[in-house]
């Protein structure tokens, strides 16, 4: 038996293969661009992911080792709360609105302060951010009406991936916890929020678990694909929620934070439970439970723009050149301190104004430090989360760390001694597109239950423990960290409107 999982990320699909005993077999990516129109804005062509995965899987799929009759299921990971809109004939009305997209800070207002947030987290869990579905939506009511009243369909990501392989119109309970249209506690759409969008249920997906089969694969998409008619398509996850199935995060004590374009702190949780303030997301997980989760816009972007924007010009591997520098700069990057705000951000401060800021910078501050800074900043950014979880009395016993940041052996360090907990690494790699593959295999039968399959696929092969002389200094400049964003608040408001 082998199951194929599909990660439709923000800057490229990942596509694993797994076999029955959880050994990925073969994996592949295609990268797409990312257009942003206006400052702010985040959008990409819902075609340009299905084109980079059918490709992906058709390759995949020649490998001669594998054909597409031994693909028995496949699941899904992909970037949360992207607005796909298509008409009654299926085709798409305009590019999709990403995560990352900040346009919506009128429309998140009148529903926090005209709505209420109280309303809001009752029959939701949650606030209305910019990242948000329901916003976007609102967004293009007001200002694309001939778009709006197009509208057939409202999808996320994966699952118009999921619409051009099945026919299906279905996403998963995770993913739509994003939307701020379902109730999370009841694991359905929200007929309260649908009422105060005006929104008719019958243009919303059907709402699936994780494991659950969607639908089949169309003859039409197998055509394209190699695949065989008789596999399977189950729900699949949000990214992050796919992510924490990939790194076994199902259950108390374990933490999993991603260092992908975004970070993420993520903790699962057997019993519903919302922060009275929503600094945190109350989501449902991948496993039948649901999670608490923090979200900076910023994490691992934030060095790929260092490298590309900035250091475009070094000749060799710029990452590892830069990582090098960045080893010899001390604890605390010598005074400079990096506020990862480059597309705004979200938790704790939900802003979309704040920026990017470089603190501290002197006549004798070199480029290592400021790589180093930004590393640092990124766990910063990242413990903001971890300190409300604590405030909650949730027990973090080890972390679990995923993304492209995860390589790097010092930003593993840096966040085992900025957190103060051991960083754990695990016998997969793959992450989120693993987590899919595991959610077919529990769709297809192998396993009785996502936890029994995590239990028995995630080993952990290797520790950092925090180093007691760094965890004490740097709570010292997480203190520092702490106070600079209230203090420009005002001016990062200010600049956005000159």
């Amino acid at each position: 038996m082998n199951f194929l999982g599909i990660d439709l990320g923000t800057s490229s699909v990942k596509i694993v293969v797994m076999n029955e005993l959880g050994k990925v077999t073969a994996s592949i990516s295609r990268d797409y661009d990312v257009s942003y129109p206006k400052t702010g804005w985040a959008e990409q062509n819902p075609e340009d992911w299905w084109n980079a995965t059918k490709d992906g899987i058709k390759e995949i799929v020649k490998n001669p080792n594998m054909d597409g009759e031994s693909i028995n299921g496949i699941g899904f990971s992909g970037q949360m709360h992207g607005l796909v809109l298509l008409d009654k004939e299926g085709n798409v009305l305009r590019p999709a609105i990403l995560w990352c997209d900040q346009r919506t800070q009128d429309e998140c207002d009148y529903l926090n302060s005209h709505i209420g947030q109280d309303k809001l987290s009752l029959y939701t869990g949650n606030k209305a951010l910019t990242g948000f579905t329901a916003p976007k939506l609102l967004w293009v009511r007001k200002n694309e009406e001939e778009v709006f009243n197009k509208i057939a369909h409202i999808l996320l990501p994966k699952d118009y991936i999921r619409y051009k392989l099945t026919g299906e119109f279905a996403t998963d309970v995770s993913d739509a916890s994003g939307m701020l249209m379902l109730d999370v506690k009841s694991r359905k759409w929200s007929s309260e929020m649908l009422e105060i969008l005006e929104i008719d249920e019958k243009v919303l997906p059907k709402v699936y678990e994780s494991w659950e089969i969607t639908g089949k694969v169309t003859k039409e998409a197998a055509g394209y694909t190699g695949l065989s008619c008789e596999t399977v398509v189950v729900g699949g996850g949000g990214d992050n929620a796919a992510g924490a199935v990939g790194t076994g995060t199902v259950k108390a004590g374990v933490l999993s934070v991603s260092l992908g374009t975004s970070g993420v702190v993520f903790v699962s949780s057997d019993n519903y439970e919302v922060d009275k303030d929503n600094r945190l997301h109350s989501f449902c997980h991948a496993n039948g439970k649901w999670h608490q989760m923090g979200v900076m816009l910023s994490a691992a972007s934030c060095l790929k723009w260092w490298i590309e924007n900035i250091n475009k010009d070094i000749e060799g591997d710029v990452f590892e050149r830069l990582l090098k520098e960045a080893e010899s700069s001390p604890i605390g990057s010598n005074g400079i301190i990096f506020l990862p705000y480059l597309m705004g951000e979200r938790t704790p401060y939900s802003d979309p104004n704040a920026k990017g800021t470089f603190f501290g910078l002197n006549i004798s501050s070199t480029r290592g430090d400021m790589t180093r800074s930004i590393l640092e900043g990124v766990c910063f950014g990242l413990r903001d989360s971890l300190e409300i979880l604590k405030s909650l009395k949730v027990s973090v016993e080890a972390v679990r760390v995923t993304g492209g940041g995860a390589r790097s052996n010092l930003w593993r360090q840096i966040l085992a001694d900025i957190f103060g907990v051991k960083v754990q690494v695990i016998n997969s790699k793959e992450g989120p597109a693993y987590g899919a593959a595991i959610l077919a295999a529990v769709g297809c039968g192998l396993f009785k239950s996502v936890d029994e399959a995590c239990e028995k696929l995630i080993t952990v092969t290797d520790s950092l423990e925090p180093i007691a002389e760094n965890v004490e200094r740097y709570n010292k400049y997480y203190k520092l960290y702490n106070e600079l964003y209230p203090k420009l608040k005002e001016s990062f408001r200010e600049i956005n409107m000159l």
